[in-house]
């Protein structure tokens, strides 16, 4: 990152509309990594003040509570987060067209929710960036799947990469991929999340203890995760590598091939891709009526 870009985000006043688990891991992360101070960013959602006096004593973040308007909040902003329900999509949409400049760059990372459609709602010459980050983001290991609209300038797109490459990963993408992002790393934490459920249910059967079966389960995934990024190498081939012919990890395999899990994974995904699209669709139905 540039020391320009670093600097314009520091000097910016970042809005999240909706202050849910996302916003609070893409806050967190710029906070911890010191893009921006925790005054210049406020979080406003529709009525959970417990939310907000939570998050204004966790991070020092700026909300209603501290006398912060949701109108002035939003028309003060160099860079609006979209981060509400996708259910509230249309009606928040709304409200805010009248609030906006041309200038204010608005970042959506509302599963399904299409550039197109935000468009029709507040108009084709307002910079929109849709972004699909996941929870990882917000220990700095987040991956982001990032596109842009016609009029993101060269400058907006510098600092929504820099936004998200400072809480992990990003890769821009077309449009039309954005789905297949959520259901590979939008909701993939989850799927890990599961499996390591699984082999510590299996632990616990084998009769280790919950204090053994969680450190084990999770050393073995941060190993593999750290091995197949240090190596280089295609996941398949580590796995030939620790699989001998006829030895316990092939046995293990073969259960697991019979019971279908990469189908059932696979499967998985296309379902969450699936979804957001559903989800994409609900909004604009909400938004014709």
């Amino acid at each position: 990152m540039s020391t320009l870009t670093q600097g314009s985000i520091a000097s910016m006043h970042l809005c999240f509309y909706g202050a849910g688990s996302m916003a609070e891991a893409i806050a967190r992360g710029l906070i911890n990594n010191e893009m921006i101070q925790a005054e210049r960013i406020t979080m406003l959602n529709r009525s959970n003040e417990d939310r907000l006096a939570e998050l204004h004593q966790q991070y020092g973040v700026r909300t209603k509570l501290q006398g912060c308007s949701h109108a002035g909040s939003l028309r003060e902003a160099d860079v609006i987060f979209l981060a509400m329900k996708p259910k509230d999509a249309a009606e928040a949409l709304t409200e805010l067209k009248p609030l906006l400049t041309p200038r204010q760059l608005v970042v959506s990372v509302i599963a399904g929710l299409s550039i197109a459609s935000m468009e029709q709602l507040l108009g084709g010459d307002q910079p929109i960036v849709r972004a699909m980050p996941n929870t990882s983001s917000t220990i700095g290991l987040g991956a982001t799947g990032i596109s842009y609209s016609e009029v993101v300038s060269e400058q907006q797109r510098l600092i929504a990469e820099a936004i998200f490459q400072s809480i992990g990963i990003i890769t821009v993408v077309e449009e039309s991929l954005q789905s297949a992002v959520t259901g590979v790393s939008g909701s993939g934490p989850a799927y890990v999340y599961a499996f390591m459920e699984a082999m510590m249910q299996g632990a616990d059967e084998l009769g280790l203890t919950e204090a053994a079966a969680r450190e084990l389960v999770i050393q073995t995934v941060l190993g593999a995760a750290q091995m197949a990024r240090t190596t280089g190498e295609h996941p398949a081939e580590l796995r030939r590598k620790v699989t001998s012919p006829n030895g316990t990890t092939e046995a293990a395999l073969r259960v697991m091939a019979e019971g279908h899990l990469a189908r059932t994974i696979v499967s998985g995904m296309r379902r969450s891709a699936d979804r957001a699209d559903e989800l994409g669709e609900a909004i604009e139905r909400s938004m014709a009526q």
